[in-house]
């Protein structure tokens, strides 16, 4: 899956979440769950709501708190909130993650250590939560790219605990760094800090990429300010490759062989390699090298554009001194990826792909699988469920 950002009105952390939670309206109820393994104060409470413009109808996320008088707080301590709180690894990995950022940019603007910078508007309850709600819908989304539309950029100035600061602020000029942005000639905060280190956490590429893809889910998350003549929204479009019919193309191949580097280094430099933009897949298979060693032949299939980049990181990534880059011709079946909800209201991704013969052959994903399900027979029993819901959808629109 790919998901495009399209920050018409800018981006912030409710809005970030309003539209992810727009988009797969059924993960609100686990999201609740996650929010309570914070283990927040008493009046803290969180949740989606529909919300219209008058123009356009989505959702907002909202987070009510009291007065909170401790909402300075350095990354230090929410650090250890974090740590502390009942979240899934991944979950809290990518929450961590997002205020490390924001630590390191707050740490460079102030000019002091990351782990004491002091959180203001950002250590607030509804600022944290919206960052660990970022956290679980990105991993609940389990895209294995983004991609943002240019960015507008603000104009003005916005008043913070630091006093009047410029639009874009410090902390978030240097998280744009890099990224298309514009003056769309309205004025106000359209980024804010939290909005633009999800953005950066993300590292999504800039533009639709230039292929075929099947139109998936939308959302709309709209934020708490109204401007003029525009609606206050981010939109997220959701992706799922297509190839066409007997496709070829031409791809690239880069293969190299590792000897001294450990399993477990190398595990995590090919995972890396694997969720890089451009790369097809990544294979691993074991050999004999010189000297009678046992080594680990890699194989990474890469687009073409990609080639150089990807080669740079192949080297970065592994212990390799060097490597064999060529173009080959693939030819593929006619394939697509989409998603069917299960009876039990769960996003099942399925793939179908048509043989030769004009016959369709369809295979849910065992990753969707293994996830929702118990034991082997549990997973037999519902992977053979959404392959006959896909077939009979299949039949319905051929």
């Amino acid at each position: 899956m790919h998901i495009h950002l399209e920050p018409i009105g800018g981006i912030a952390g409710d809005m970030f979440a309003a539209a992810m939670l727009h988009a797969w309206p059924g993960r609100e109820h686990e999201l609740a769950g996650v929010i309570a393994g914070l283990a927040l104060p008493a009046g803290v409470t969180s949740g989606p709501a529909p919300f219209n413009d008058g123009t356009i109808a989505g959702m907002r996320f909202l987070v009510t708190a009291p007065s909170d008088p401790a909402h300075h707080r350095s990354f230090r301590d929410i650090r250890a909130m974090l740590l502390a709180a009942t979240l899934a690894p991944a979950v809290r990995q990518r929450a961590i993650a997002i205020f490390t950022l924001l630590a390191e940019i707050e740490g460079q603007v102030h000019g002091v250590a990351p782990d004491d910078v002091a959180f203001h508007e950002v250590g607030a309850w509804d600022s944290i939560v919206d960052i660990v709600a970022a956290a679980f819908l990105i991993e609940a989304a389990g895209a294995r790219n983004w991609s943002v539309a240019t960015i507008p950029i603000g104009s003005g100035r916005v008043r913070t605990a630091h006093g009047e600061m410029p639009v874009p602020t410090p902390a978030v000029a240097l998280l744009l760094e890099g990224f298309p942005v514009f003056d769309d000639g309205r004025p106000g905060e359209r980024v804010t800090p939290t909005g633009a280190a999800i953005l950066r956490h993300l590292a999504p590429g800039f533009g639709l990429p230039r292929t075929s893809m099947r139109q998936g889910r939308v959302g709309y998350g709209f934020g708490a300010k109204r401007i003029k003549g525009i609606s206050n929204v981010l939109r997220v479009l959701a992706f799922d490759p297509m190839i066409a019919p007997g496709a070829s193309e031409e791809v690239g191949m880069l293969r190299f062989e590792i000897d001294d580097q450990t399993p477990e280094d190398l595990a995590v430099g090919l995972d890396r390699l694997r969720a890089t933009e451009g790369v097809i897949d990544v294979l691993q298979a074991p050999g004999f090298g010189k000297k009678g060693r046992m080594v680990a032949q890699i194989q990474v299939l890469v687009t073409i554009d990609a080639i150089e980049r990807v080669a740079a990181i192949c080297l970065g990534e592994t212990t390799s001194l060097g490597l064999r880059i060529e173009r080959v011709t693939r030819r593929t079946l006619a394939r697509e990826s989409r998603a069917l909800t299960d009876t039990d209201g769960r996003d099942m991704r399925v793939k179908t792909a048509m043989r030769p013969d004009g016959t369709a052959t369809t295979k849910a994903e065992m990753d969707d699988i293994a996830a929702a399900s118990g034991d082997h027979g549990d997973r037999m029993r519902r992977r053979r469920r959404v392959e006959r819901a896909a077939s009979k959808e299949d039949d319905r629109d051929g």
